[in-house]
């Protein structure tokens, strides 16, 4: 790998750096005050539509009411008058944190068929320019392959780039479940790839999927590829501060709270999505056992203890990755603070030697693969240690697939 002072990362770092200071001037002077108009999106229609819809003569719960007050409203519900909500409101039902797993599928189909229909409009508007009629041509592939046979929608929104979440396995009856947390570009049209597919979020959710089942065959498992948050879009001032991951944290956060069940949750988070884990630590639900940090740029804290979790956190990185190289600081809110595989840190380092780069991690075959499955599963005696004498093993002994209080 080139030296730090050449490679073309630290220049990009450098410049986004500056860039993400005089970002922050702008910021305070009023620059970035320039969303206070906007229109409705879809989603949010939905949910106005829903805050004054009735059934059966009473009005609707409030959607962003606690996820067991709004599971209790479901199950008092036929399954007649849940199937009506969906189709009623289906982005509000698909993306509401307390609606049944399969009562949300069942939405995110509905509006991915409406939001493609949308798109098919769009594509035949002789005004649109070619651009936009290419991006429309794109979309409409995305919402096709996304509504296939046997697809597990948690969670979707057009709105922009577009934020979506899918599951792999039965989330209902999981013993153990799994959250991958992605980085940078990730939206709809990057959610799935064709070349490189391990980079991608199904690709690392499906090979985690795969390797947890060959790692633990008995144990029951789900693996969420969660990418319902607005990510940096390059390694541009967004990526250099924390104010994506502060909104994707209250997303993530809303979503752990909602989960079915009592199974041990295990989070993997690559690139700025450490990042997002790292902001959303301190206030992620106790059933969190594990937090397994990948190719991270930082967790905006100094130390794994100032994390305020009582889940174990681990942390790994591959020789040949180049986010070794940023700065490991956070100054005036730039950065995201000490790195995490560092001894000071206080981070269970595993072994990722193999890994081959920054996107390489989930890819099948490889020993960081190996060893995040068997954190997902709870088999803690098969993780392989990166350093003989670190914090690796500390307090750590056989299988666990029990849920904790």
């Amino acid at each position: 790998m080139t030296s730090f002072d050449t490679s073309p990362q630290w220049n990009v770092w450098r410049a986004l750096l500056a860039l993400a200071v005089v970002f922050v001037m702008l910021a305070t002077t009023g620059w970035t005050a320039l969303r206070s108009h906007r229109e409705s999106t879809a989603l949010q229609a939905s949910l106005t539509k829903w805050e004054h819809g009735r059934l059966h003569g009473l009005g609707l719960p409030d959607p962003e009411a606690a996820p067991s007050r709004l599971a209790r409203f479901f199950a008092s519900l036929t399954p007649h008058d849940r199937d009506r909500l969906a189709h009623r409101y289906p982005l509000a039902v698909g993306n509401m944190n307390g609606a049944p797993v399969s009562l949300r599928y069942r939405a995110n189909r509905i509006a991915l068929a409406q939001a493609r229909q949308v798109e098919h409009k769009r594509l035949h508007d002789s005004r649109l320019s070619t651009a936009g009629q290419q991006d429309a041509a794109r979309r409409m592939d995305r919402y096709a392959s996304l509504l296939n046979p046997g697809r597990h929608i948690l969670a979707f929104d057009p709105e922009g780039s577009g934020r979506v979440a899918e599951v792999f396995g039965d989330l209902s009856r999981a013993q153990r479940i799994s959250v991958v947390v992605p980085g940078v570009d990730t939206d709809l049209l990057t959610f799935q790839r064709t070349n490189r597919k391990y980079s991608a979020p199904v690709g690392m959710a499906k090979a985690l999927y795969a390797a947890e089942r060959e790692a633990s065959p008995k144990t029951r498992t789900a693996v969420i590829a969660w990418a319902d948050y607005t990510s940096p879009d390059g390694l541009g001032v967004d990526a250099a501060t924390g104010l994506r991951a502060e909104e994707g944290a209250v997303r993530l956060n809303a979503l752990l709270r909602a989960l079915p069940g009592r199974a041990p949750v295990s989070m993997f988070c690559h690139s700025y999505g450490s990042v997002v884990c790292g902001v959303a630590a301190h206030g992620m639900p106790r059933r969190v056992a594990d937090i397994a940090v990948a190719a991270s740029p930082g967790m905006r804290v100094g130390n794994a203890s100032h994390l305020g979790t009582t889940a174990r956190v681990w942390a790994m990185r591959d020789a040949s990755d180049w986010v070794q190289d940023v700065p490991y600081l956070e100054l005036g809110g730039l950065g995201h603070g000490a790195d995490p595989v560092s001894s000071a840190f206080g981070a269970r380092v595993v072994s990722a030697r193999d890994a081959q780069g920054h996107s390489g991690y989930f890819q099948p075959g490889t020993d960081s693969l190996r060893n995040l499955a068997a954190i997902g599963v709870g088999a803690y005696d098969a993780v392989t240690c990166a350093r003989e004498n670190d914090a690796c093993r500390s307090g750590l002994s056989g299988t666990v697939t029990a849920g904790r209080a």
